[in-house]
């Protein structure tokens, strides 16, 4: 199977205000036709990146290419970007807004009817803005950017603010937009929506990438067995021990461990019970985003330093 084209590579891009370090030699690669997730808490360094790619922000050190070259204007021009909710003149139409949007651009005004569909917003083309919901206007945001065609789409927490309805709504715009081959890099600190819309995600923390690539590689492979049963750290030092557990993780009064996958639940049990102890508690579960970014952030957290 060819490469894939690398749409966006970024280079130990660091970014600095006075004393605080939002972004530490960050280091990420996108291919084209992929969905990236840039997911992380607030002050992760998620916007800031987006900034320094899109160009409204400078790196203090590092650097990064569009399309296996410096970035350039043009290059830009071949990215759609929302990093906020455009200001519509709500008193005109969605059809209106998006013919001025054009003439703006130095676009025709042929594909307003084909994003107007992808937004699913064609039935109100001719209403006024006013009359939107929120996550109405903010799928026409996704149409405004999507009307000169670009190749990658860049969309900084797309979903925030939303009603459950209108996530599901921006939700099903993305992966609609995604279906037609467009590569999209999209900010979000909502693990279930990176978890349903993207193939690849990226978790920072504190402007530290924390892990990167597909979803699968930064899930936790394998099963998730939960036990629990007497002491807490001898049970975590028998487990280090027991055949097929590949990681131990305490979550808790309770203990995680990361399986092989053909290891079973009944398997580990009877290990246990071998070396003399009854485990009180036995639940295995599916791996999620969720867990696997938990875990990290639980393992950056007995990584980190101790301050002096």
């Amino acid at each position: 199977m060819p490469d894939m084209a690398t749409v966006l590579e970024i280079s130990n891009l660091s970014k600095r205000y006075g004393k605080v370090q939002a972004l530490q030699s960050l280091n990420l690669k996108v291919e084209a036709g992929s969905t990236w997730g840039i997911l992380g808490p607030n002050g992760s360094g998620k916007t800031t990146t987006l900034g320094i790619v899109l160009g409204v922000l400078k790196a203090t050190t590092g650097d990064y290419s569009w399309f296996d070259a410096a970035p350039t204007a043009q290059a830009r021009r071949r990215v759609g970007t929302l990093l906020e909710t455009p200001n519509f003149y709500t008193y005109l139409s969605a059809q209106r807004n998006l013919e001025i949007v054009a003439a703006i651009k130095g676009r025709g005004q042929e594909r307003i009817k084909e994003v107007l569909d992808l937004v699913l917003l064609s039935q109100r083309s001719k209403d006024a803005i006013s009359t939107y919901s929120l996550g109405m206007r903010q799928r026409l945001a996704l149409a405004s950017a999507l009307l000169s065609d670009p190749e990658v789409l860049v969309l900084d927490e797309p979903t925030n603010g939303l009603d459950p309805q209108g996530i599901a709504d921006v939700r099903a715009v993305i992966q609609r937009t995604a279906q037609t081959g467009k590569t999209i890099i999209m900010a979000s600190h909502i693990l279930d929506e990176v978890e349903k819309v993207c193939t690849h995600v990226a978790v920072l923390k504190q402007g530290k990438r924390l892990a990167a690539g597909s979803l699968s590689e930064v899930l936790t492979s394998g099963p998730l067995l939960q036990i629990s049963g007497g002491e807490l750290s001898t049970l975590k030092q028998m487990a280090e021990q027991c055949p097929g557990v590949k990681q131990v993780r305490e979550n808790g009064d309770k203990l995680e461990l990361n399986l092989e996958n053909e290891k079973t639940p009944s398997e580990i049990n009877r290990w246990f019970m071998e070396q003399g102890v009854a485990l009180s508690h036995l639940a295995i579960y599916k791996p999620n985003l969720e867990s696997g970014f938990l875990a990290l952030i639980r393992e950056e957290k007995q990584d980190a330093p101790a301050d002096h």
